[in-house]
C-alpha cells in the first residue's frame, strides 16, 4: 500500500512512518506543515508532502492522491487551547476525510483517544478534546471510508513490547508505548478484521497481530 501519514511530525507520527518506511509491505508519504520537517525527510529518502490541516482541503486532497490509503494521526498537542483541538483534531480530521473520498483513497486509519465514544468515561480536565475525537471519529464512520478506530490509552516514550490489550469496549484505564500504537495501526492497515471496526487499546500480554484478530 502506498500510505498517506497526516501527523507525519508527531511522536507516534514518526514511529509510523519509520515502520512503513522500513517495511517491504508499503510505502509511505510523510505529510507535514512545515518546509523544513519535509527537506528532512526527504533527505532519509522519505517521500514527503506539505500541507496544513487548518488550510484548505485541496492541499490534502492533492496530498493523498495516488495513495491507497490514510493514517490521521495528527493532533493540536496539550499546549495549546481548545480552539486549535477544534481546528485539528476535529475540523482537520474530518478535512482529512473528505480529502482521502474525493481523492479515491478507499482506507483510513485514525488515532483517536482510549474510550472517546463513552461520554461517561471522558476526562473532564481536556473534555475539548474528547469532544473533538468523538465527533471525528463518528464522522469517520459515517463516511463511505473502509475505517479503522485505534483509541490509545496514555501515551509514553517508553520502548515497545510488540504485545498489547485490544478491546471493542475497553473500560479499564491503561497506558501504551507510542511505539506500540504505531505497530498496531501499520498492522492494522491490511487486519481484514479491523476493517468498519473501532477499538480501545493499552499495553498488553498479546502479541499485536493476535490481538487485532481477537478483537
Amino acid at each position: 500500500m502506498q500510505v498517506l501519514v497526516a501527523g507525519a511530525n508527531g511522536k507516534i507520527g514518526k514511529n509510523i512512518v519509520k515502520q512503513l518506511h522500513n517495511s517491504d509491505q508499503h510505502t509511505v508519504r510523510a505529510m507535514v506543515r512545515k518546509e523544513e520537517q519535509a527537506e528532512e525527510l526527504k533527505k532519509k529518502g522519505i517521500d514527503a508532502v506539505m500541507a496544513n490541516l487548518e488550510g484548505r482541503k485541496e492541499a490534502i486532497k492533492k496530498a493523498a492522491k495516488g495513495c491507497d490509503a490514510v493514517i490521521f494521526t495528527a493532533g493540536s498537542g496539550g499546549s495549546t487551547g481548545a480552539d486549535k483541538t477544534l481546528l485539528v483534531d476535529l475540523d482537520g480530521a474530518v478535512k482529512t476525510m473528505e480529502a482521502a473520498e474525493e481523492a479515491g483513497v478507499d482506507r483510513f486509519v485514525m488515532v483517536s483517544a482510549l474510550q472517546a465514544n463513552n461520554r461517561n468515561n471522558w476526562n473532564e480536565k481536556i473534555r475539548h478534546y474528547y469532544v473533538a475525537k468523538h465527533y471525528a471519529d463518528r464522522f469517520l464512520q459515517a463516511s463511505s471510508l473502509n475505517y479503522t478506530i485505534v483509541r490509545p490509552g496514555g501515551l509514553l516514550n517508553e520502548p515497545g513490547t510488540g504485545k498489547v490489550t485490544a478491546s471493542e469496549n475497553l473500560l479499564e484505564r491503561g497506558s501504551i508505548p507510542r511505539e506500540d500504537v504505531a505497530s498496531t495501526v501499520v498492522a492494522s492497515l491490511t487486519e481484514e478484521n479491523t476493517y468498519k471496526c473501532a477499538f480501545d487499546l493499552i499495553a498488553g500480554e498479546t502479541e499485536i497481530s493476535e490481538a487485532l484478530k481477537k478483537i
